[in-house]
């Protein structure tokens, strides 16, 4: 069974550093696009990053461009999300998700619809 595992969240600082990780079991991790969402109380999920299958192409929603920085470690099964500079409108619920990589189409892989598989999620408050 494909399943992700989130963790790494917490309590930071504005302006602090967070290293959420999602590990994965059950498949191939370095066949499939792996995504970071989040979802702040009261609104829906949305797309914050997401990398390819060999690590070579990573995309960023426009919020946390040049903050944060997604990576992978197929030989861990892991994914990597650094937070940096944080500031409290970060503060969500952090989920990641994974697809079997199809076709490379960016649009495809910030939307929720396009991933199979879900973790649970892991809190991330962002407060002084």
């Amino acid at each position: 069974e494909v399943q992700l595992v989130e963790s790494g969240g917490g309590l930071a600082q504005p302006g602090g550093s967070l290293r959420l990780s999602c590990a994965a079991s059950g498949f191939t991790l370095d066949t499939y696009t792996v995504a970071w969402f989040r979802q702040a109380p009261g609104k829906e999920r949305r797309w914050v990053s997401f990398i390819n299958g060999s690590g070579g192409s990573r995309y960023y929603s426009d919020s946390v461009k040049g903050r944060f920085t997604i990576s992978r470690d197929n030989d861990k099964s892991t994914v990597y999300l650094e937070m940096n500079s944080l500031k409290p409108e970060d503060t969500a619920v952090y989920y990641c998700a994974t697809v079997k990589s199809t076709r490379f189409i960016p649009s495809y892989y910030q939307r929720k619809s396009s991933y199979n598989y879900w973790g649970q999620g892991t809190l991330v408050t962002v407060s002084s």
